[in-house]
């Protein structure tokens, strides 16, 4: 296996140290593992990106809720390994807890982004954003990226860390790729294995239901709202609980108006055991 694997920041920053004296441009993915096609499309993205790429695999319980599956969440570091060694990644960082967070969680510096963290997933997901950016600023003090590739699929995450760089003039560059789906539509998720097989065949509602909202817009249709309501009776009628939808301002996440002209329409629902996202964007 030529994938280098670190669970100590300081053996993996002594390494990335001279890779960086030499002039590599370094690429950084980071993930929760239990990789699937999605995440190795950001993968090799990232190859595109930079000279070396470095994976991490940290199930972050600072992003968790209380009700929320952290101690459920598949953990498959071994089959991971063999997925990031097959596409050539170069290294990557496997913290436990500890390491991540030596002082534990209760004592930890926090990073808090005040805009767009209290919409869409964050009104349903308390304090999630803010477990993000830390974990995501501490992993970019690590690794020190001059590149970091996310998936478009979690949208609102995207558009926070984008924020939070800025606003913490972190060098990072932020690369967002596109959604990865399955051939019905469904976008690409860890947490699609809790999808039941009774569910499965319509499990697809929530792309659907995005892309028919796209197409309303696109025709035209400026009520908003009641188009997002008429959207959410779709996702009942398919049998799921609509979380949320919304069609927003792309850049500020907050609700569309008559005069916005880039637009994101994004979406969330509960099937008896995962709750999924997913997104479309417009431009008028």
């Amino acid at each position: 296996m030529s994938l280098h694997v670190h669970r100590h920041i300081a053996e993996l920053r002594s390494q990335l140290n001279r890779l960086r004296s030499e002039g590599k441009r370094i690429a950084c993915v980071p993930t929760m593992g239990n990789l699937h096609e999605g995440h190795l499309q950001l993968i090799r993205l990232a190859k595109e990106q930079a000279d070396l790429v470095v994976a991490t695999i940290f199930v972050n319980r600072l992003q968790f809720g209380l009700n929320e599956d952290w101690d459920q969440y598949p953990r498959t570091f071994e089959a991971d390994c063999s997925k990031l060694d097959a596409e050539q990644c170069d290294y990557l960082f496997f913290p436990d807890e500890t390491e991540m967070y030596p002082n534990g969680m209760d004592e930890q510096t926090r990073v808090v982004a005040p805009s767009m963290t209290d919409v869409l997933c964050g009104a349903s997901r308390p304090g999630h954003f803010e477990g993000v950016t830390t974990v995501v600023s501490k992993l970019f003090n690590i690794v020190q990226p001059h590149v970091a590739v996310f998936g478009r699929k979690d949208f609102q995450q995207l558009a926070i860390i984008r924020r939070m760089v800025a606003d913490l003039c972190i060098p990072v560059e932020i690369v967002g790729a596109p959604v990865a789906r399955d051939s019905d539509g469904l976008a690409l998720s860890s947490r699609n294995a809790y999808i039941t097989e009774q569910e499965r065949p319509n499990a697809n509602q929530l792309y659907q239901t995005l892309c028919w909202l796209r197409d309303q817009v696109q025709q035209g249709q400026r009520d908003y709202r009641t188009l997002e309501t008429a959207g959410a009776r779709r996702i009942e009628k398919a049998g799921f609980r609509p979380d949320y939808l919304s069609i927003a301002n792309a850049q500020t996440l907050q609700p569309a108006v008559d005069d916005d002209t880039d637009l994101a329409i994004l979406g969330a629902l509960f099937t008896s055991r995962a709750r999924l996202i997913d997104n479309v964007t417009l431009t008028l």
